[in-house]
């Protein structure tokens, strides 16, 4: 018995060539501190960094990213499906299944958020689910302002609030 294959010499051609501008990393840990300090810790299976235009490094196969306090614990955590960090700004753009929780077990969901590393906020315009542990409520509303521990936080526009001794309450300035 014999067998035999046969590969498609334009794919094997493909395999070698180099894409000029663009460099590719597997298994990512990238660790921010300011003044020696300890800040985050980036964690990504896959990144992309663009040399050309605008340098920019993307993480297409998720995020995760631990924030730590002063002392160097890890004070809150986000995850997200894609992040896009823009170099010359500074900021990392989050989209898809975007969590962030802190040591509180307070938990922020929502669909894209940005991250300014220099001024170690996030930010959104767009809707946001956050669970508080204490006190214990739901709370639904468009736009979120808050630091990176995720200490303290504004929402722009206050949806509706499950209180978890109430049932669902109507915000009534709402428009959300």
């Amino acid at each position: 018995m014999a067998a035999s294959c046969e590969n498609d010499i334009k794919k094997v051609q493909d395999l070698g060539k180099r894409r000029d501008g663009i460099e590719e990393g597997k298994n990512i840990e990238m660790i921010y501190s300011t003044a020696g300090k300890l800040k985050a810790n980036l964690k990504a299976p896959f990144m992309l960094r663009f040399l050309q235009d605008t340098p920019r490094v993307e993480f297409t196969k998720t995020v995760h990213v631990d924030f730590y306090d002063s002392s160097d614990h890890v004070e809150s955590q986000l995850f997200a499906k894609y992040g896009r960090y823009n170099e010359n700004e500074g900021r990392v753009f989050l989209r898809d299944s975007v969590i962030i929780f802190n040591i509180k077990k307070d938990t922020l969901w929502c669909n894209e958020l940005w991250w300014d590393r220099n001024a170690g906020t996030f930010f959104t315009d767009k809707p946001i689910h956050l669970s508080q542990n204490s006190p214990r409520q739901i709370i639904f509303g468009q736009g979120l302002t808050a630091d990176q521990n995720f200490k303290w936080f504004t929402i722009t526009k206050i949806g509706k609030v499950f209180n978890s001794y109430e049932s669902i309450i109507n915000v009534p300035d709402s428009s959300y």
